[in-house]
C-alpha cells in the first residue's frame, strides 16, 4: 500500500515538473529557446533534449526496456544533448521528450518500487539499484534542470513560476522595489560573524 502511495506521488511530482520545464518554452523566438545564456553554454532547448536523454537512459537502459529512440552509448558521452544542433527543431526535441516520457511512465506504471536495475555509469558499489533510487535521481534532474530553466527564463523575459495558471502580472514597480532592498542589504557596511 505505502509503495503504491510512495510512487504515484514521486511519478506525479515528476510529471509537474516535466511540464514545468516544457513551458518554459512556451512563446519564446527560435533564437531565445536556443542560445546559450550562461557562460557554459546553458540554454533553454537544450536543458529539455538533456533531460529527456536522461529518462531516456535511465528508464529504458537501466531496466532493460531500451529506448525506442536512437541514443548514442552512455560510454560516448560528449555533451551533445545540452544544446539543439542546427539540423534539431524545436519540435523534434519536444516531440522526443514526450515519447521518452511516455516510455519512461510506462516503465514506472509497470514495475513494482524494488524492480532491479543496473546503471553501469555508476561507480561501485552503487550500480545495482532499484526503480526507487533511479525514480528519486530522476526526479531531482528534472527538478533542477527546471530550476535552471525558471532562472533562464527570468533573465530572458521576467516570466517566473511552475505552472500557467498560478503566473500573475508582472509589478515591474514591485520587482525593482524589491530588488533594490536585496542589492542595499547586500552592500551594507555590517557583517555578521558568527
Amino acid at each position: 500500500m505505502i509503495d503504491e502511495f510512495a510512487k504515484e506521488n514521486l511519478h506525479g511530482r515528476l510529471r509537474r515538473d516535466r511540464e514545468a520545464l516544457l513551458w518554459k518554452l512556451d512563446g519564446l523566438s527560435e533564437y531565445d529557446a536556443r542560445r546559450p545564456l550562461t557562460a557554459t553554454g546553458t540554454n533553454l532547448l537544450g536543458l529539455v533534449k538533456h533531460v529527456a536523454t536522461v529518462e531516456a537512459r535511465y528508464f529504458g537502459e537501466v531496466f532493460d526496456r531500451p529506448s525506442l529512440e536512437p541514443l548514442p552509448r552512455w560510454q560516448d558521452y560528449n555533451g551533445d544533448d545540452l544544446w539543439a544542433a542546427e539540423d534539431e527543431t524545436r519540435d523534434q526535441i519536444i516531440g522526443f521528450y514526450r515519447r521518452t516520457c511516455e516510455h519512461s511512465d510506462a516503465t514506472i506504471n509497470g514495475l513494482p518500487l524494488d524492480a532491479p536495475g543496473h546503471v553501469p555509469w555508476w561507480p561501485e558499489p552503487g550500480p545495482n539499484t532499484n526503480l526507487f533510487a533511479v525514480l528519486l535521481h530522476v526526479l531531482g534532474e528534472t527538478n533542477r534542470h527546471a530550476g535552471h530553466a525558471d532562472i533562464l527564463r527570468e533573465s530572458l523575459d521576467g516570466r517566473t513560476g511552475v505552472r500557467p495558471e498560478h503566473e500573475q502580472q508582472i509589478d515591474e514597480e514591485a520587482r525593482a522595489a524589491y530588488r533594490a532592498k536585496i542589492e542595499q542589504a547586500a552592500r551594507s557596511d555590517t557583517s555578521i560573524e558568527g
